[in-house]
């Protein structure tokens, strides 16, 4: 049996026990299998209680709207970033320090293609203004950004990348052009380039950056 974790309340702050979390656990699923075909503004409440075979009500006992569970699974997948945001824990050094910054590509495209529906709304929410998601975005993203920023930093202290490089600036760039090729890759890869073509012209952007090796 599940143990129920703790700090998980209801709309009007009660905690919550374990069959109220296993309630709260189908409707957040229910959301993000809708997700996966329709857009955010086509998910009704009752289409996610009906696909949970409870009512609107029960619902609105967990969240105030859909966008509030969106915000709850975009959240959650945030912490899936954590086997990706390690490689970069240690110095990419040689050879070796190419095959990380292979890994963190494809490890992050396939990030992208599993939470694609919850990552397209809070994207898109985002840059449309709602400080929730853009909130969830940039602490998400900004795991990656300041650890490739303190490798840039430590390549320029060992001479091998050119001072006048902002580290940060360099840093944010390269999530931003990672995060970019991840939500559309499918389209570029449509246009002749292979999966494994974007990883490695990816990766050797992104190393070259950071260690200043080519």
């Amino acid at each position: 049996m599940t143990e129920p974790q703790t700090g998980v309340v209801a709309i009007d702050g009660r905690p919550l026990g374990r069959r109220a979390q296993e309630t709260r656990r189908r409707l957040l699923d229910a959301t993000q299998g809708l997700l996966e075909s329709r857009s955010i503004r086509d998910v009704r409440v009752v289409d996610i209680a009906r696909a949970v075979g409870t009512s609107p009500a029960t619902f609105y006992q967990y969240f105030s709207d859909v966008e509030s569970a969106v915000l709850v699974l975009a959240d959650e997948v945030a912490d899936e970033l954590d086997p990706i945001v390690h490689l970069l824990d240690e110095p990419w050094r040689g050879r070796a320090g190419l095959d990380s910054a292979r890994q963190l590509v494809d490890s992050f495209v396939s990030y992208w293609d599993r939470y694609r529906a919850i990552l397209r709304v809070r994207n898109l929410a985002s840059e449309e203004g709602d400080a929730r998601f853009r909130d969830v975005r940039i602490r998400t993203l900004s795991r990656i950004t300041d650890r490739l920023r303190m490798q840039i930093v430590a390549a320029q202290t060992g001479g091998r990348v050119a001072p006048e490089l902002q580290a940060y600036a360099a840093a944010a760039g390269l999530v931003a052009m990672l995060e970019r090729m991840a939500a559309h890759h499918v389209s570029i890869e449509d246009r002749g380039l292979s999966r494994a073509d974007l990883v490695e012209t990816l990766a050797r952007i992104i190393h070259g950056t950071v260690t200043g090796q080519r």
